[in-house]
């Protein structure tokens, strides 16, 4: 008699789990260990395999479990050889040595590379970050230039194969600009020689296999671009310091894998073509590429990626727009892939415990288990060259080759235990995959469908819910929740809308797949046919896009959740806790099966609007922000500015958008703004304009006011192309020009003038500075704000005479005349608000500002993030009561510089920044001035 559908019969083989988990943690283990110490992880090796072999005699009353143990020892030791014999490439030959940072003074241990090749022999002693660390533009505060140049890099000759696609690294904000944008790729070294000290000598070569990360930072990199897997390079390059920061741009895995890092200087010298394999493999994928040109930006750059992992054509809100809907699996070629090409051949999937034996094209046509498995293992070969041996890629293959195994030789197939053998597999022939979170999550993902997705889906059957129905929520949310601990630690946040997102989009995923790689073959037959075929996937693709967009502009669509391990283990109870309190709910007790419908209605009616359209009245109770009675915000946007100046509930003055769209979006939607009358942009520096997408993002804007001068043009060009696709205005300001917002919001752009002084030039010269007066005019807060103004432009400001106060050349004021001023004292509120308490809700402090006294201003918006290049006479002019500092924790420009700090603090203002106190906020007016900050969850 079959099992009710409320049970699930287990039959799972778990015996392989544990010694794959086993495997998989000592080789991740053993690659953080002292290489110096690898002899004695051999040692243990040894003994731990020796008592393996004792456990195996046949004594004892339990064999099964000394079985068992034995296969955990044998398992760690087997784990323990592969990774120090793996992890030797790493630390052998020339490379790693001139990779190693010099050592500080009085530290002298022999050089162990046989190739010399570090220029210079003094070491460079580490100093502490300091606060007159040199500023974009390569000279420290005041003009200086640097006290002493850093050594030259070593530089050496090298022979090597490329083994990974080259992966664009886009610019990103960064000081005054974008950074350049660079392409990472991977390659082997064969062979190495220092550059000769003149042309004459010829230094001698050294045979080594050495794993490297290729730096490229040319202005043309389009021949690097066009470099296929297994071709064979000579170059000279710069050995760059082996710093662990540096291990992000290396992409794919952890930076365990990499023994050096080099930056090539000029163009290579290709000595060998790629192989035949690799040349039709980036063939097929140009044609792919080809076939969609024609596509609108979306499917244009989504479907490529879906089919084999290429989103170099992706449009970045769109990236995020996945990541933030946990759609981001689908532009990672996974193992989805992978399963869908072999349950067309096979009918169903080598991983599912109760696929049938052979389906679909196999069984239609009749083919037998070893035809149908030779064929299986073509097409996974084929698609693991296609789609490159990415770390989920070669999960999903080996996956599949057990399965299809399997299939050959007429056992039956169950997942757990053919996912454990690739996990073991795949870890002892390369450790360096027991590092990476590709190949976690993909392993993660793939044991939740198989353990929990079978008990989900017939619980939810039992309660009578459809069967496919039952079974995609089911899948989705044991994915989702074998997963999320670990996407927490990659970034700290929680997707709200996952899981329906995920739901919505599993209908398109196949149809898209199979046309795409459909497209693929074909093109280099048939380019008409193969953009035919792109023409049907983009619908598909089409839906997929509009899901990720639409999910990712629901209010509320991302939870801040704690950073680091403390998160992980915290969303990891969550987890538990709903998975122990929800089945409950959905209990059939007849008794109570109509309370318990009408109280999950009640809750999902209540609920689900607050949490995902979190109306501000909603967060300001249950987080304290935005202060009720807020004048004006500083959003803590990281290293650069934004401002906010509400005109009535929703609609506010937005002055600069930092650097980060993400940040700047967030910041308004925590203050409830969905209007803006008037984007100030002040200057067209990257870290105040880089962020204009998330003010426009779902928001009216009325206008974007810009400074007069078009520097620098790249930024221009990307802040008028934003306005252009958004249908914004876009006008200049004048000095003079006075506007206002609402009753209560006035100002006066103070500068810049028409045409740029000689002594003031330059972009953070021409930067809009403006005076404005917030509330009632009897009570009316007067506050400044100055851009980037450097002194000369400061001092300009000053001598025209807009502040209504003669100009008074004044020397940066002492620290120790601060009483004399009678302005109150100063430290009655503390410069920096301490942080929440962890696991708290974020904390809001606020705190008042000194009685008005004779100052032009009561608020100041100190110019270029705090810098030491300040212009002393026009702060005395100011004499602001509060001085408001915007600067990311950490900036390495030394932001805001302690004189300046210093110096507002003796002319009697209160210092509040944002690196220290978050988000800012002014409440009150003239008379009762007083500063609330807010600390985010995820700093």
């Amino acid at each position: 008699m079959p099992a009710p559908p409320s049970t699930v019969q287990d039959r799972t083989d778990y015996r392989l789990l544990l010694p794959a988990v086993t495997a998989w943690a000592v080789a991740a283990a053993v690659l953080s260990v002292d290489p110096r110490r690898h002899p004695l992880l051999l040692v243990a090796a040894s003994v731990a395999a020796a008592a393996a072999l004792v456990l195996l005699t046949p004594k004892g009353p339990r064999p099964s479990v000394h079985r068992l143990t034995a296969a955990v020892l044998l398992t760690a030791a087997a784990a323990t050889t592969t990774t120090v014999l793996h992890t030797a490439d790493l630390h052998r030959g020339p490379l790693p040595a001139l990779a190693r940072p010099p050592e500080p003074p009085g530290r002298e241990e022999p050089e162990p590379a046989p190739v010399p090749g570090r220029p210079g022999s003094t070491a460079q002693q580490s100093e502490p970050e300091r606060a007159d660390q040199p500023e974009p533009g390569g000279q420290e505060p005041g003009g200086r230039l640097p006290a002493q140049e850093k050594p030259a890099n070593p530089r050496v000759a090298v022979e090597l194969t490329i083994t990974g696609d080259p992966k664009p690294h886009g610019a990103h904000a960064q000081g005054t600009g974008l950074s350049r944008p660079t392409l990472t790729i991977s390659a082997l070294v064969t062979r190495v020689r220092p550059t000769p000290l003149t042309p004459t000598v010829r230094a001698p070569s050294v045979a080594t296999r050495t794993p490297v990360t290729l730096l490229v930072r040319s202005q043309d990199p389009y021949q690097w671009q066009q470099l296929i897997p297994s071709t064979e390079l000579a170059l000279e390059a710069e050995v760059l310091p082996d710093r662990q920061e540096d291990g992000s741009a290396a992409g794919g895995r952890s930076r365990t894998d990499t023994a050096a890092l080099l930056a090539p200087q000029g163009q290579p010298r290709v000595l060998a073509p790629p192989d035949l394999p690799q040349r039709l493999a980036s063939r097929l994928r140009k044609g792919l590429r080809d076939a969609c040109d024609h596509l609108s930006s979306d499917p244009r750059g989504l479907l490529p990626g879906l089919v084999v992992g290429d989103v170099s054509r992706l449009p970045d809100d769109l990236s995020d727009a996945f990541r933030a809907t946990d759609l981001g699996h689908l532009v990672a070629v996974s193992g989805a892939n992978l399963a869908i090409i072999l349950a067309v051949l096979v009918g169903g999937t080598p991983t599912e415990p109760d696929a049938p034996a052979r389906g679909g094209l196999a069984g239609v046509l009749g083919l037998s288990f070893r035809t149908t498995a030779l064929l299986g293992t073509g097409l996974t070969l084929a698609f693991v060259t296609i789609c490159r041996p990415d770390p989920s890629v070669l999960r999903a293959a080996a996956t599949g080759l057990l399965g299809l195994l399997a299939l050959a030789t007429g056992r039956p197939r169950q997942g757990v235990p053919t996912l454990a053998g690739a996990v073991l597999i795949l870890v002892l022939v390369d450790p360096q995959l027991a590092r990476s979170y590709g190949f976690l999550l993909s392993a993660l993902a793939t044991a939740g469908l198989l353990i929990l997705g079978p008990r989900w889906t017939a619980a939810l059957r039992a309660r009578r819910w459809p069967h496919h129905l039952a079974s995609a929520v089911g899948a989705t949310a044991a994915a989702q929740a074998f997963c999320s601990p670990v996407t927490v630690l990659l970034a700290p946040r929680v997707s709200l809308v996952g899981i329906p997102c995920n739901l919505l989009a599993e209908v398109a995923v196949a149809p898209a797949t199979l046309l795409g790689f459909g497209a693929l073959a074909i093109a280099p037959f048939s380019a008409g046919a193969a953009r035919f075929l792109a023409d049907l996937a983009a619908v598909p693709v089409g839906w997929l896009a509009t899901v990720a967009r639409r999910g990712a502009e629901l209010p509320g669509a991302e939870l801040a959740w704690p950073a680091g391990p403390y998160g992980a283990v915290l969303l990891v109870v969550v987890i538990v806790a709903l998975a122990w309190a929800v089945p409950p709910l959905l209990a059939r007790h007849r008794a109570r099966r109509r309370r318990t419908r009408v109280l999950v209605a009640l809750t999902v009616v209540v609920a689900l609007p607050l949490v995902l359209l979190r109306p501000p009245s909603v967060v300001r109770l249950a987080t304290g922000w935005p202060a009720t009675g807020w004048r004006l915000a500083m959003c803590d946007i990281g290293q650069g500015d934004m401002t906010v100046l509400p005109v009535e509930p929703g609609t506010a003055v937005v002055v600069d958008a930092g650097p980060d769209a993400k940040s700047a979006d967030a910041c308004l939607r925590d203050l409830g703004v969905t209007r803006v009358p008037v984007l100030i942009l002040t200057h067209f520096h990257a870290d105040h304009a880089e962020g204009i997408p998330g003010v426009l993002r779902g928001r009216a804007v009325g206008a974007i006011e810009v400074t007069t001068l078009d520097e620098p043009d790249g930024e221009r060009a990307r802040v008028l192309r934003w306005a252009a696709a958004g249908g914004i205005p876009v006008m200049r300001a004048q000095r003079g020009e006075q506007r206002t917002a609402g009753a209560r919001l006035g100002w006066q752009v103070l500068w810049p003038t028409a045409t740029p002084e000689p002594d003031a030039a330059g972009p953070n010269n021409s930067s809009i500075a403006i005076l404005a007066t917030l509330g009632p005019p009897a009570t009316a807060l007067r506050v400044a704000l100055l851009g980037d103004l450097e002194p000369p432009a400061q001092a300009a400001v000053l001598h025209l005479g807009a502040l209504g106060t003669p100009p008074r050349a004044r020397p940066p004021p002492d620290a120790k005349s601060t009483a004399a001023r009678g302005r109150g004292d100063p430290a009655a509120v503390p410069a920096s608000v301490p942080a929440s308490v962890p696991g708290a809700v974020p904390a809001v402090v606020s705190a008042g500002v000194p009685a008005a006294g004779p100052g032009v201003v009561d608020v100041l918006k100190v110019a270029h993030h705090g810098s030491a290049n300040q212009d002393w006479s026009l702060m005395a002019s100011l004499h602001p009561r509060l001085a408001l500092i915007s600067c990311g924790t950490g900036n390495p420009y030394g932001h805001p510089a302690p004189q300046t700090v210093a110096g507002l603090k003796a002319l009697g203002a209160t210092v509040v920044r944002t690196d220290r106190s978050g988000d800012i906020a002014v409440l009150g007016d003239a008379r009762t001035l007083a500063v609330a900050t807010h600390l985010r969850s995820t700093r």
